[in-house]
């Protein structure tokens, strides 16, 4: 009887299902596509040792003085009305133009963690626009002016220290 342990007649078996030809080369081109990845992998780890050398050595041929970090540092507080006001007036155009490129803004508060910038002196008043090059001050404007003046105190401090708008240099 069929399904007896003893029974060596083959059951009822499904129809055998052939395998189409689509199938096969899916498996081929998926089995490929592995392969051709760890492939790849080796030799990606060596483009990146290639390209990391070649970084490297043109970073040794560039000049120290081409990495000088200026940007303009804002000196606030919370609760500071001149801070909030020049946020509301400068704060979102600042970033968008030439003194913004030539002096990108970091922003501190006087109360936290002092910055690891060469003051010339302390900062008594907030808002304090402080012109910092290389981890050094260079200029500042005290206070918030208004718009309109803010923007030429910036102009002269940044003529004053030779930061050029055009480029950023």
């Amino acid at each position: 009887m069929q399904g007896d342990k003893n029974d060596k007649s083959p059951a009822n078996a499904a129809p055998k299902k052939e395998t189409s030809n689509i199938r096969k080369i899916a498996f081929y081109l998926k089995y490929s596509q592995i392969r051709l990845c760890l492939f790849l992998v080796d030799v990606n780890e060596w483009v990146q040792v290639l390209i990391k050398a070649a970084l490297t050595s043109l970073l040794l041929m560039v000049p120290a003085s081409a990495f000088a970090d200026t940007y303009l540092m804002m000196a606030e507080e919370d609760g500071c009305y001149w801070c909030a006001k020049w946020t509301k007036e400068i704060g979102h155009i600042y970033p968008k133009t030439a003194e913004g490129a030539a002096a990108p803004l970091k922003r501190f508060d006087v109360h936290s963690v002092v910055p690891d910038v060469e003051f010339a002196r302390r900062v008594h008043f907030t808002p304090t626009f402080i012109l910092v090059d290389n981890g050094k001050e260079l200029d500042r404007i005290e206070g918030y002016p208004g718009e309109a003046f803010f923007w030429g105190l910036l102009t002269m401090m940044l003529e004053r220290s030779k930061i050029g708008l055009e480029d950023g240099s």
